[in-house]
């Protein structure tokens, strides 16, 4: 189960997240992955206090996601 501190973190700004490694990434992308899932069901069961909060959390994701694949083509041509 993902901590209460993680749910307050605020989003990364990219110039943040591009200082991190792949590892990094990756393990961020699972944990946001996750709270994402406990988000949806706290909505589905009528308890989410912070809907928006999933709409940022995708966001993050995709930044991420972005990120990995621009340093995995990096590797490639590199």
């Amino acid at each position: 189960m993902i901590s209460l501190n993680l749910f307050y973190i605020m989003a990364k700004s990219t110039s943040d997240l591009r200082e991190l490694s792949v590892d990094e990434l990756a393990t961020r992308r699972r944990e946001l992955k996750e709270e994402a899932l406990n988000l949806r069901v706290q909505k589905e069961s009528g308890q989410l206090e912070n809907p928006s909060r999933l709409r940022v959390i995708r966001r993050e994701v995709a930044r991420i996601e972005t990120l990995l694949t621009e340093k995995r083509n990096a590797e490639v041509s590199a």
